[in-house]
């Protein structure tokens, strides 16, 4: 019951918040846009229009459809009625499918490729940055810190379209654009086209977020190695192998372990950039496609999984903070 009450209710009510906080937000920003997504829809479709009664059973159809009738209040209460309910409304620009349809056949697709990158490039990250930091002399250690530095400062888009222009253009060993190709009935060569769709832009991820997390790992991996407790083991004569992952890496993981945590509650975010390069058919070029067409129940459905996402992630790390830092307790 002390656990409850003084360390797990607290972290939930801030997640509650944020919540709140980032869903109201999200409804706010697009009516303060210039654009009317009811206009630019009609202006579209004005030409196929010509009884102005029509027009204007459009417009009230097209208003209830994207949230827009009544009073800034009444909306945001409708608002948060639809939501609770999982009913984001229709998307614009593929209409009449539902955007919680939309997001639901795309979601595989980003966790799948953005999950798997993020959790690969951790791993490599604080592995290789750790062992570099325990061996800065090495000829191995010199390689790679000489590589992954040089990674590191290029922008992200530059190394996609590299890659794109590369290995899927000038040597075609990769598709260009797409998730799969053929039927799950064939599973072995559906699998297959799945790894060589995925491969490229996997590959873009793990270089950079390695880099980046290898540069985080070298750092904080010297602080503690400095530090009396390893000092005294190699005294003592442990094995270094215990040394590196029972004191280095072990003492070293804690912001880590955030940096996973959050990395993973922002997976849609990450996924705009990487799958609009790539053609790739899950949540962020389904993203790109809505804000082209303004298609704000997209927009919005998206960003409301995005802070959904973020929050769970940052109070599962709160959650479990004990597991990895001993100087944490629920009391």
């Amino acid at each position: 019951m002390g656990f409850v009450k003084t360390y797990a209710l607290p972290r939930l009510i801030q997640w509650a918040v944020v919540i709140f906080v980032g869903t109201t937000v999200t409804f706010i920003i697009p009516r303060l846009l210039p654009t009317d997504p009811v206009e630019q829809t009609l202006r579209r479709v004005s030409t196929s229009l010509t009884d102005p009664r029509a027009a204007e059973t459009l417009r009230n159809a097209l208003q209830d459809l994207y949230g827009l009738q009544g009073t800034p209040l009444e909306q945001y209460g409708r608002f948060w009625a639809r939501l609770v309910r999982a009913d984001l409304g229709p998307s614009l620009g593929a209409f009449p499918t539902p955007v919680t349809l939309i997001i639901r056949d795309g979601l595989p697709w980003t966790v799948g490729l953005l999950g798997a990158s993020t959790l690969l490039s951790w791993l490599l990250g604080i592995i290789l940055g750790t062992l570099a930091a325990y061996y800065p002399g090495s000829r191995w250690s010199n390689l790679v810190s000489g590589m992954l530095v040089t990674i590191y400062p290029v922008p992200y888009f530059i190394l996609s379209l590299v890659l794109v222009m590369a290995f899927a253009y000038y040597i075609p060993l990769f598709p260009l654009v797409g998730g799969a190709s053929g039927s799950p009935a064939n599973l072995g060569p559906f699998l297959l086209s799945i790894f060589q769709h995925s491969f490229l832009p996997a590959l873009s991820l793990v270089l950079l977020g390695t880099a980046f997390r290898f540069i985080i790992a070298r750092a904080l991996a010297s602080t503690v190695i400095s530090s009396d407790a390893v000092n005294y083991a190699e005294i003592a004569g442990l094995p270094r192998r215990r040394i590196i992952f029972g004191y280095v890496l072990r003492n070293s993981l804690l912001p880590q372990v955030t940096d996973l945590a959050l990395s993973l509650g922002a997976l849609f975010e990450g996924a705009l950039i990487t799958e609009f390069v790539f053609s790739y058919p899950g949540i962020g070029y389904r993203l790109y496609t809505a804000i082209l067409q303004s298609d704000f129940n997209m927009i919005m459905g998206v960003t409301i999984f995005s802070i959904v996402g973020i929050a769970t992630a940052a109070l599962l790390i709160d959650l479990l903070y004990p597991l990895f830092d001993p100087r944490v307790r629920y009391r």
